[in-house]
């Protein structure tokens, strides 16, 4: 076989994140779920919270937990946080 087909410096297997949120239904799941995306979005893995949560990035019914989250980045000094909040809340339209 052809050196030119054997890839011997692929990449290792990404390890998708273990995911605790709370059942759909619960009335903390909003939260829970714009938390794991924001958090997600800080290590570039929001496809994966994305289907963790069954929402999209940007999803507004989460605009109310993300700007919570945007207050407590900013009362924290948290820039990346506060960087991620803002471009979900743009996302989203909601900002």
């Amino acid at each position: 076989m052809s050196r030119a087909f054997v890839n011997e410096d692929h990449e290792l297997p990404r390890k998708v994140g273990s995911y605790d949120l709370p059942p759909v239904d619960d009335p903390g799941f909003e939260e829970a779920a714009a938390k794991l995306l924001l958090e997600a979005a800080r290590v570039s893995e929001v496809s994966d919270a994305e289907v963790a949560t069954g929402l999209r990035w940007g999803d507004a019914r989460l605009v109310p937990s993300v700007r919570i989250a945007l207050e407590g980045a900013r009362d924290a000094g948290d820039d990346r946080l506060e960087q991620v909040a803002e471009r979900y809340l743009r996302d989203a339209g909601g900002g």
